[in-house]
């Protein structure tokens, strides 16, 4: 059948036939065919599907390649055990691995509908995971995808936690710590709550999207990559979650953390640092939370033998000017090659992070990492291995910052009064800038002209506004009236 269903596998029965077998719109069955099984949705129809016939919507035909006038057998479905653990979970009673191994794999199989996997996710808010359980899930995500090993190899890998606008200094560190000789297979998610992820911004430069083999292989011949983890089958069960709560925006701290280690588990990392940025608009808001999420990283790496350091840095305000894929891409390209235009910020903070993992994993001495950092990017040789990583992905060779933002739409938001930056929000940002249409659309995104401490005059640029058309400027025009991303202190 012509349809898709956008969610778990779904078919499509005559109501006829829902009747003998007890079924209703909503209901789940298990299909068997060819000594083969898969849970689906049920849909019924009066017309489109006669009696004795099987409608497999799209996702469902592609997925299990079922053949026309295939014979298939129809049995009821009992409700999983791992039903049993998440409802055990919303009580606030403790789960073992099995439970969490069952919840993991029942999901992969499409046991448990989207439904029941919100509930899981929610239970993270309400009976929050102890570092035990976090182990357990992590495991369980690791347990049921697909592993690289990169036994003999030096592999590390930097990753942020999220929540601030810009920021995109992995996609310098990456070059820099491949150029050293260092191995770094980054996979990275696209955008859950914010305008642009890693994967969303590398997508300008090039494709993300490979599987395991491509990916070993690309790290194995140029030390490094920046793809999307979620074509790679490593923790697939993540990339199911992840579909969820990007529909709210929301993301638990907890499912967060697994979401990060399990891959890192995944891909052989053996040293990994981690990015906590804290400010009161960012995804993390004060010291507290960031030393308890520091302490489950640090358990978890215990857990799992990787070596680790966190930064808990002071953010109130976007890294970089850029935010949105574009636009981000074009600064980072402006690090790299080292053009004047470039935002220092983004550059100086990549050059600590590089220098804090060079440390980490002793290619440097203590205090002299972001020293080798910089004379690797100066030098020019970060540039041609991110040049080398883009076409090696498939990405044009030699691209230049300033051709990425090329067809436009632009619109300048001028300054109402002179006077002196006092504050950026975060959270308006991001929702100015989907209402332009990022992430999807790579075009769409703003640029900050001034940051917290600039003085402005009168009339003075503030943010130049990007989107593919006129409708979508217009739409954040409207979302401007709602939202302040500028307070200015009048002088």
């Amino acid at each position: 059948m012509d349809f898709k269903s956008g969610q778990a596998m779904t078919v499509m029965i005559n109501e006829k036939d829902a009747d003998i077998f007890g079924l209703q719109a909503g209901d789940r069955t298990e299909l068997n065919w060819q000594k083969k099984e898969a849970v689906v949705n049920i849909e019924t129809t009066k017309t489109k599907i006669v009696p004795g016939f099987i409608g497999l919507f799209k996702e469902t035909s592609l997925k299990t390649k079922i053949r026309n006038n295939e014979i298939i057998y129809l049995e009821l479905f009992d409700r999983p055990t791992s039903i049993k653990a998440i409802k055990k979970k919303l009580k606030g009673e403790s789960l073992s691995y099995h439970e969490m191994y069952t919840i993991i794999r029942d999901l992969l199989a499409g046991r448990i509908s989207d439904c029941e996997l919100a509930f899981f996710i929610a239970s993270g808010f309400t009976n929050e995971f102890s570092d035990e359980e976090l182990f357990y899930l992590t495991k369980a995500m690791v347990d049921t995808g697909e592993r690289i090993d990169f036994t003999g190899k030096t592999v590390v890998d930097k990753h942020c936690v999220g929540g601030l606008a810009g920021n995109r200094t992995t996609m310098v560190v990456v070059p820099i710590i491949a150029s050293s000789g260092l191995f770094i297979p980054k996979t990275s998610s696209r955008a859950v709550t914010s305008p642009a992820g890693t994967a969303d911004t590398m997508e300008v430069l090039a494709p993300v999207t490979f599987k395991l083999k491509e990916v070993e292989r690309l790290v194995l011949k140029h030390n490094g990559c920046l793809v999307w983890g979620g074509a790679t089958n490593i923790a697939p069960a993540d990339d199911m979650i992840i579909r969820l709560t990007k529909d709210i925006s929301l993301e638990p701290l907890s499912k967060m953390i697994v979401s990060i280690m399990a891959k890192k588990v995944a891909m052989g990392v053996k040293y990994l640092l981690i990015d906590i940025p804290v400010g009161p608009s960012a995804k993390i808001q004060d010291q507290d939370t960031a030393h308890q999420v520091a302490a489950k990283f640090q358990y978890l790496c215990d857990k799992f033998g990787i070596k680790l350091k966190v930064t808990i840095l002071e953010a109130k305000e976007p890294i970089g000017n850029g935010i949105g894929p574009a636009l981000e891409a074009r600064d980072v390209l402006r690090v790299l090659q080292q053009k004047e235009k470039r935002p220092l910020d983004l550059e100086n903070k990549s050059l600590y992070l590089a220098g804090q993992l060079f440390e980490l994993c002793g290619r440097a001495r203590p205090g002299e990492g972001e020293a080798m950092a910089q004379r690797l990017l100066c030098s020019g040789k970060a540039w041609q291995k991110m040049n080398e990583m883009i076409v090696a992905q498939g990405g044009k060779n030699k691209i230049d910052s300033e051709s990425i933002t090329l067809g436009a739409q632009k619109l300048r938001i001028y300054a109402n009064n002179k006077g002196r930056i006092t504050d950026i929000d975060n959270r308006a940002i991001d929702e100015v800038t989907r209402s332009l249409g990022a992430p999807n659309d790579k075009l769409a995104g703003m640029r900050l002209h001034q940051k917290i401490g600039d003085d402005v005059e009168k009339g003075e640029k503030l943010i130049t506004l990007f989107a593919r058309n006129r409708e979508r400027i217009l739409l954040a025009k409207k979302a401007l009236n709602q939202v302040i991303i500028y307070k200015i202190r009048r002088l």
